[in-house]
């Protein structure tokens, strides 16, 4: 784990101060929408001008996974590439006792093999409309926050549930800049996803979780899914060609995904409430699951093999975060952000007119984030399950409020139970992927014990929620009696509606329907003051960025699809040049330097193989490209709009990303395009796979 819990040095810390003060024009800084791309920053810079064609050719191209990352269609027959660790959820569901496809790798050697995943789904952006206009109408001046809340949630209830009936696309309205703008995102949903073919965990994650976010890098973390439609393999207008040399040194490429979630335009505020309040508080959280996963995976090898996506998993987000509160605790990097907004809030205060338009957003966050505080530790156990997990509570309640939120207009639902989000919403709820009560029986115990610890033992509701048991007695409760592995059950309950909820003896519906008045209290409260209140004053902070600066800024990442752009470039550290690439003879090289040993172990395909490989094959490589969490399996294409390699991580200097881009440092981190041919063609037998991609 090394580097990665090194604090970042005092010169790289100087060229951040530095960095933040230039102006965004000057480096490969930003993850824009593709409605409003630098085309004149392009131009300047690497004089390119992308047409309108190869905008909308790309953006078609490009995929989300529900599953939170992202892909490419690769190929007209349907075939959609993407990261192994993407695709390890379905991985892990489509296996069983006998083939643990995750683990061992997985080939369909025809269309009829390719196995089914149970509740994957696919958005392709097919256009974006600008809404600021009537969503910023519906809140009135005068409105109390919690008034602001209902009508801004009403109005885009509406603006959805009128473009899905429009269009019968998915209608997400998205809020840009944390409240400066809303843009209406309608997607193509595929929903019949089937696994094609997969790696080796071991050469998927080689270097384990020492290398993670380091680099040089030796992975291939890639999988290939086909998209079906009416039970045969989609056709698909808009796919990547496939690039014969892939990327090259200095060369200018762009990608296309979907980065889940940036704070640059957070306030020092809100920086410092991630750096004392939040990180560590989460952090926390995750070093418990992760000693649960542990000691679970430990039982034999079968709940290794069930354990390990999980574990994997909090693993990745804790050392994820371990490197943005380490970002965060440098002086250096925050020190440059409180000087910029030292110098915004005093043009503000200095004209009258802005003044009094948005002097008080900066208070109205500080203000937000003290009652964030008093809140996240209850919010965090009763409404985002911290305090009662698994996969079987999450279906119990999420049929409590479906029965309840049905019986209300479509405009005062909780988002995620309106009409517009309801197919993806029984999409997961109907899925068929094994729940394993073992599994089960671990997380609820352990998070019934934090449950009790956060809350304390003499809380009403703890005891309510006990039972006047322990937690791992009372889990061994719940466990045993709840019918909900069932997808009938879940269907009879969903389809009876509140008489089926309140005469359920299901203890889980039960245990549902006892937290629900609390857990729906607190996220009121939450929303209302803090949410809505936060939407407000960024909206002001963006609105005079806007005025002062000039509206060429991009927003923070949402999730939603985003172009970078950048060069393949190393970098120095500690006074050592880091070469951009990486070979697949390099691989042997690097199990060798540890011993061909714990994460360092190269599959046995590999060795059988070896002097079929051509060893000089480029196989990872960096990038100024600025990418994030959620960015992962993007494709990187050339001007050309052609697929040169696929994003699977970044190197420890990007964890800052969240806050702050370096690009003297922060690098991208990809799988090169010939990498994938060569594994194809002379390691995995699967030639014909490969002569699929790009066609």
């Amino acid at each position: 784990m090394s580097r990665q819990f090194r604090m970042l040095t005092p010169f790289l810390s100087f060229l951040l101060a530095i960095a933040a003060m230039a102006p965004i024009g000057q480096s490969d800084e930003g993850m824009w929408a593709f409605n409003h791309l630098p085309r004149q920053q392009l131009k300047a810079k690497y004089d390119f001008e992308p047409t309108d064609a190869w905008v909308n050719h790309v953006m078609k191209s490009a995929v989300r996974f529900n599953s939170g990352g992202s892909g490419s269609f690769v190929s007209s027959t349907g075939l959609v590439l993407t990261n192994h660790h993407v695709g390890a959820d379905t991985l892990h569901k489509v296996s069983t006792a006998g083939n643990d496809y995750y683990r061992q790798g997985f080939r369909a050697r025809t269309q009829a093999d390719e196995p089914k995943a149970p509740d994957l789904e696919l958005n392709v952006l097919q256009s974006i409309e600008d809404v600021t206009t009537r969503v910023t109408a519906a809140v009135k001046p005068e409105m109390t926050p919690a008034a602001a809340f209902a009508a801004r949630q009403a109005v885009i209830a509406t603006i959805e549930q009128e473009s899905l009936q429009k269009t019968g696309l998915r209608s997400d309205v998205v809020t840009l800049y944390q409240g400066g703008q809303y843009h209406l995102y309608r997607y193509k949903k595929y929903t019949d996803i089937r696994l094609v073919w997969a790696p080796e965990f071991a050469i998927a994650f080689f270097g384990g979780d020492p290398d993670n976010f380091e680099y040089p890098r030796y992975d291939l973390d890639v999988c290939l899914f086909r998209a079906y439609e009416n039970d045969q393999p989609a056709k698909i207008e808009h796919f990547l060609k496939w690039s014969k040399a892939g990327a090259a040194d200095n060369e200018l490429v762009f990608v296309a995904g979907h980065p889940g979630r940036t704070d640059r335009l957070n306030t020092m505020a809100a920086l410092k409430f991630n750096r004392d309040i939040r990180l560590p508080y989460i952090l926390d959280w995750l070093r418990r699951e992760e000693i649960m996963l542990q000691q679970y995976s430990q039982d034999g090898e079968e709940s290794y093999r069930i354990g390990k996506e999980d574990l994997f998993g909090v693993q990745n987000s804790r050392k994820a975060l371990l490197g943005q509160l380490a970002g965060l605790q440098d002086a250096g990097i925050l020190a440059p952000k409180a000087k910029a907004e030292e110098a915004l809030r005093a043009r503000v205060a200095a004209d009258p007119r802005l003044k009094a338009e948005y002097g008080s957003a900066w208070q109205r966050i500080e203000q937000a984030k003290q009652v964030q505080t008093e809140l996240l530790q209850e919010y965090s156990v009763l409404e985002t399950r911290q305090g009662i997990g698994g996969a079987l509570f999450s279906i119990a309640r999420t049929l409590v409020r479906l029965a309840a939120e049905n019986e209300k207009p479509n405009t005062q639902r909780l988002r995620e139970f309106s009409d517009s989000a309801r197919s993806s919403l029984v999409l997961q709820l109907y899925s068929s992927a094994p729940i394993y009560d073992d599994l089960e029986l671990a997380k609820l115990t352990d998070s019934l014990g934090y449950l009790t610890e956060k809350l304390g033992a003499d809380s009403p509701l703890v005891q309510a929620i006990l039972a006047g048991k322990g937690p791992a007695a009372r889990a061994a409760d719940l466990i045993a009696g709840t019918k909900l592995k069932a997808v009938a059950e879940r269907e009879r309950l969903a389809k009876g509606g509140t008489a089926a909820i309140e005469s359920s003896t299901d203890p889980l519906i039960q245990l549902a329907r006892l937290l629900d008045p609390a857990a729906r209290a607190i996220r009121k409260k939450y929303e209302e003051q803090v949410v809505e209140v936060e939407r407000q004053a960024y909206g002001q902070i963006a609105r005079v960025l806007f005025e002062v600066e000039g509206p060429d800024r991009y927003p923070d990442a949402t999730f939603t699809l985003r172009l970078s752009f950048g060069t393949v470039k190393g970098y120095l550290e500690n006074g050592q040049r880091i070469p951009p690439w990486t070979t697949m003879g390099g691989a042997f090289d690097h199990a060798a330097r540890h011993g061909n040993r714990d994460a360092w172990v190269l599959p046995e395909s590999w060795h059988q193989h070896r002097s079929k490989i051509a060893a000089a094959t480029p196989y990872n490589f960096v990038s100024t490209c600025d990418i994030i969490g959620g960015n992962s399996g993007s494709p990187v294409i050339n001007r050309a709009g052609e697929f040169v390699g696929i994003i699977f991580d970044g190197n420890v200097q990007s964890l800052i990303g969240n806050f702050v881009y370096d690009e003297t440092q922060n690098r991208a981190v990809s799988v090169h395009s010939s990498s994938i041919i060569e594994a194809l063609t002379n390691i995995y037998d699967a030639a014909d796979l490969a002569q699929e991609l790009g066609k």
